[in-house]
């Protein structure tokens, strides 16, 4: 048994401290905030093998460019002379590649279809409750143009093993009857599933408490001690900890603890909003809406959307015009389908972790023997929760890992 330290307490934080648990290991949590907000809170709920698609991909660079000036965008991209954002868009712009993306996809798409047969696995062997339902995910096009390029990413997707296929707008019409949809076509993929992220999360929290697992919220971390590459302490505001191993799971403030260690991840926070509406929207499945890249989920009791990919830096600042747009863009899809005022005062944002490459970071790094890093997995950190939570306890229990994670590496080269 190894007494670890789990530093964050988002759902990659407590998916570590579950599998660690379950390998019969002694487990603490730190965490900054108060463990009920926030991107692990305010994502769509997608559990999603038909993302297998990594962010840098040839032409984001262009269309980022592009967007850099429009506030309404559904990426922005908010130039800094900071070192670490310079290096950060540097390393992007190489990733943005074919190699990368042929690269990348299997092991997303499989890092995916693990973490979809664990979020069952747990809910069966736990008796939780959390909503969980496979309905798959509707990819609504509104332009012939995107819906070309959605088709051409399905075929991919097929011959990758996915259930994915085009459907007719009669079919589309089958799936969700009673909702109005201004959209040329749409492509289904039959592998995916949705949550409701409050659910699942305070059920895994509940059953961390009964399993004498030491939660300290509110706790920042102001120092990690490293002695002959290993991690002999660390320091909070409040006290300190001497654990055999320590996982760094603190999502977008990760890059500034592992300086700490002299190891440099880059990472940029990439801020997302959530529109919550308890109106009747009729809406079943899940849905992408393409051209507007925003997310919307049939949750328990209500309607998410969920959108945008603000790159700004570490702050939890509303932008209402970012917020109107989501608003708008989903009122041009389902021409029934309002937000009111109220809902709109009401969003929430989160900051997700976004690596160069649009790989996350899994695994040690040979600048410190007892620190196994969690992070960068961008929009899909949700959906890779619990695998990245089942890879870690592996690492660290010194067993053979479930997937192949080289390509994970912190040590990585851009």
């Amino acid at each position: 048994m190894k007494n670890c330290l789990v530093i964050g307490g988002g759902i990659i934080g407590l998916c570590s401290a579950y599998y660690l648990v379950k390998a019969g290991h002694k487990v603490t949590i730190i965490d900054k905030t108060s463990m009920d907000s926030g991107a692990s809170y305010v994502n769509a709920g997608y559990v999603t093998p038909s993302h297998f698609m990594p962010l840098a991909a040839p032409g984001i660079v262009k269309q980022g460019l592009k967007y850099m000036f429009d506030k309404n965008s559904p990426l922005f991209i908010k130039p800094s002379l900071q070192r670490d954002f310079i290096h950060w868009a540097w390393a992007f712009k190489k990733s943005c590649t074919s190699k990368n993306v042929t690269e990348s996809m299997e092991i997303i798409k499989d890092t995916n279809l693990l973490s979809s047969a664990l979020f069952s696995e747990i809910k069966k062997a736990e008796g939780f409750k959390f909503q969980l339902e496979k309905k798959g995910l509707l990819m609504l096009c509104k332009t012939e143009s995107k819906l070309k390029e959605e088709i051409e990413i399905a075929t991919v997707a097929y011959q990758q093993g996915l259930g994915a296929k085009e459907i007719s707008l009669t079919e589309l019409k089958k799936m969700e009857p009673n909702v109005s949809m201004d959209v040329k076509g749409a492509v289904y993929y039959d592998c995916d599933s949705h949550t409701t992220p409050q659910e699942f999360m305070t059920e895994l929290k509940q059953w961390l408490v009964n399993h004498k697992v030491k939660i300290h919220d509110n706790e920042s971390v102001t120092d990690l001690a490293l002695s002959n590459s290993k991690i002999v302490s660390v320091t909070t505001e409040k006290q300190q900890f001497k654990p055999d191993e320590v996982v760094l799971a603190a999502g977008s403030w990760s890059q500034k603890l592992s300086k700490q260690l002299g190891i440099n991840i880059p990472l940029q926070a990439g801020k997302g909003y959530r529109i919550d509406t308890r109106n009747k929207t009729q809406i079943t499945i899940p849905h992408v809406l393409c051209e507007a890249k925003v997310a919307v989920t049939p949750m328990n009791g209500f309607t998410r959307f969920a959108g945008t990919m603000e790159i700004g830096g570490l702050n939890h600042s509303i932008d209402s015009k970012r917020v109107a747009a989501i608003a708008k863009a989903s009122h041009s899809y389902y021409p029934d389908i309002s937000i009111t005022d109220t809902e709109l005062k009401q969003a929430a944002c989160g900051l997700r972790p976004i690596s160069p490459d649009g790989k996350p970071y899994i695994g040690k790094s040979q600048k410190c023997n007892n620190l196994t890093i969690a992070t960068g997995h961008a929009m899909m950190g949700w959906s890779l929760g619990p695998a990245t939570g089942k890879l870690v306890s592996e690492i660290i229990s010194d067993k053979k890992t479930s997937l192949e994670i080289q390509l994970f590496s912190p040590d990585r080269k851009f």
